[in-house]
């Protein structure tokens, strides 16, 4: 074989991988531009656990979600998850720099914790589930491009119609529905609280079987949802 052959057997895999690359981040910035202000029909997570609840047989299992704009979310809804996840939101440029710092000086630069609702937001909707470099490094570009084309209610809508609350339980209207058996305009300060509560880990936390853990959580939610300032919180940001 000769030199310009074994060239062209090694370019031509780089030339598709490049190529894939390319696609890839078209759809990503497209996918900034369209979501901006078109419903998000489905999330990457919602597609990893669908494949992967399809690869174990389980059949059954559908990931699945009901958008709703914000008009149609309860107050102490979107004020819950700020209490509990990202007290920062709305003055972060999607990043909680000290935050990050206190999590790195702690736990030696391991990845986990101080995700502001903008990276989770980037990750749920883009990439998929999991730590590693390349994802945070990935997770952290597109929260600078969703930081700069969306406003911040537009983040949370986002947040709020893709985070997942229990096993195929996929955002707030569904949760509401699933749990409550009522729609999310009608959530109150405790449900809201409770579902807030599950956020870290809603595979291990149950909204329907609530921990001890669980419900000391949902209390310290309700508190700092009051020492955020209530419903005046959001009128100030514009969030709701």
């Amino acid at each position: 074989m000769n030199k310009i052959t074994r060239k062209g057997l090694l370019r031509t895999p780089l030339l598709w991988i490049k190529r894939a690359l390319i696609l890839l981040l078209c759809l990503w910035v497209g996918g900034i531009l369209l979501f901006s202000f078109l419903p998000v029909p489905f999330s990457a997570v919602m597609v990893e656990r669908q494949v992967s609840a399809w690869l174990t047989g389980d059949f059954g299992y559908v990931a699945h979600s009901d958008w709703v704009p914000m008009s149609e979310i309860s107050s102490p809804m979107a004020l819950a998850v700020m209490a509990a996840e990202d007290q920062k939101f709305p003055e972060h440029w999607g990043f909680d720099v000290a935050a990050i710092q206190s999590v790195l000086d702690k736990d030696g630069g391991k990845m986990r914790g101080a995700s502001t609702l903008s990276q989770q937001t980037a990750k749920n909707l883009f990439l998929w589930d999991g730590r590693s470099w390349v994802r945070k490094g990935l997770e952290a570009g597109l929260t600078v491009g969703i930081e700069t084309v969306w406003t911040k209610r537009r983040i949370l809508t986002v947040y709020l119609n893709i985070v997942e609350f229990g096993d195929g339980v996929f955002g707030v209207e569904q949760a509401a529905q699933h749990f409550f058996h009522k729609p999310a305009s009608r959530l109150t300060a405790s449900q809201a609280a409770l579902l807030a509560a599950v956020l870290p880990n809603p595979h291990l936390f149950k909204v329907n079987a609530p921990s001890a853990y669980v419900l000391r959580r949902q209390q310290w939610i309700l508190r700092q949802m009051s020492q955020l300032g209530g419903e005046s919180f959001l009128r100030e940001h514009k969030l709701h």
